[in-house]
């Protein structure tokens, strides 16, 4: 029997999923490995099993593919983050459950695609005897000892096209139009996409915002001749002094939702300068459609070193990309350390210096 690797996506779908999951297969297929591709987060693992054999020779469409093949999930039994991202041991049949299923399929190292949640199961898993490799995936970029997650680019990609798109309409009826960006408790998608998308208004949750500052620089814009204003808003993003705005109570075992910001600020914009002002959620459609050509290549690199690191059997660690070159860091160095936009560093900087108002 060939050796066997196996895949597991958990967590949100984001783009650039399916193209790590073709470049492991392809990469194991290359030492003549084969490759089994569990379906439906982790749950997949457990009895009744549900996998796929994946044949790299027919994933060659996958590379641009948005979502996940495999599908994924991010509540029920293996929720390792609840509430406001506070950690869940999981139960130790859960863990045993695992080791089970892979031992049943002979699987020789397991790799677990994913952000913090995902990854903070791995490492559990890990601790519990299961061996295990990570690839950091979340669309937000909060996720600590990598540069980059693949699913960034793609989403910031998505909202500045839907920057584009609100300038023209803006600058027609003369508004104030916001823009609400996923991100949960981090503002990279926000800043990336403001400054890419010439934003007027840029409010993430590094930086508490207050309305007479946002008010501020949309009067300044009117007495410039500007008579409209593109305010980005990250969906974590708070008013100095109060809390995250979510959009329903809080599930059993999973995260609260964050949203609805958007709509909030718009109001007390709109009340407060009298200018009409509408608000625009983009919300899932950052995590849908193709991949961008460098998610396309980030994927496809960290497939194939996560290969590299089962044939080492270096298990309990990333991959991780440090911008000149990929490095595997400890999994546990990774998770639960959110990497937060710095409010001194080189973006926010560079926003100031742009006359962009970050609200506070």
């Amino acid at each position: 029997m060939s050796e066997r690797i196996g895949i597991v996506t958990g967590g949100g779908d984001c783009p650039g999923l399916n193209a790590v999951i073709r470049a492991v297969a392809k990469t194991a297929a290359k030492r003549g490995w084969d490759t089994i591709g569990f379906l439906g987060g982790y749950e997949g693992i457990l009895e009744p099993q549900r996998y796929l054999e994946l044949d790299y020779n027919k994933l060659g469409p996958m590379l641009t593919r948005g979502g996940t093949i495999l599908g994924t999930a991010n509540r029920g039994r293996f929720s390792a983050k609840v509430g406001l991202g506070e950690v869940r041991r999981l139960p130790q049949e859960l863990i045993e459950g695992v080791k089970v299923g892979l031992a049943k399929l002979a699987i020789r190292g397991l790799v677990c695609i994913g952000g913090d949640g995902t990854l903070t199961i791995a490492q559990q898993l890990f601790e519990g005897g299961v061996p295990v490799v990570g690839v950091p995936k979340t669309i937000d970029n909060d996720l600590e000892a990598t540069v980059l997650t693949f699913g960034f680019d793609s989403a910031v990609a998505c909202a500045t096209d839907a920057l584009d798109r609100l300038h023209t309409t803006a600058e027609s009826h003369n508004r104030v139009m916001v823009l609400e960006v996923m991100g949960r408790y981090t503002g990279w998608i926000a800043l990336y996409a403001g400054i890419a998308g010439g934003g007027d208004v840029i409010l993430i949750p590094e930086i508490p915002f207050t309305y007479e500052s946002i008010c501020a620089k949309i009067e300044e814009r009117e007495k410039a001749g500007k008579h409209f204003t593109l305010v980005v808003v990250a969906e974590g993003a708070r008013e100095k002094g109060g809390q995250f705005k979510t959009l329903a109570e809080q599930a059993a075992n999973r995260e609260v939702r964050l949203g609805g910001i958007a709509g909030i600020v718009a109001a007390e914009i709109e009340r407060r300068t009298g200018k009409e002002t509408r608000a625009c959620v983009l919300g899932h459609l950052q995590r849908g459609g193709s991949p961008t050509n460098f998610d396309r290549v980030l994927c496809t690199m960290f497939g194939a070193e996560a290969v590299d690191l089962i044939a080492a059997d270096r298990f309990g660690e990333m991959v991780s990309y440090q911008g000149a070159n990929f490095a595997p860091v400890k999994i546990a160095e990774a998770i639960g350390r959110l990497k937060t936009v710095p409010i001194d560093g080189g973006f926010v900087r560079t926003a100031r210096a742009l006359g962009i108002s970050l609200g506070d």
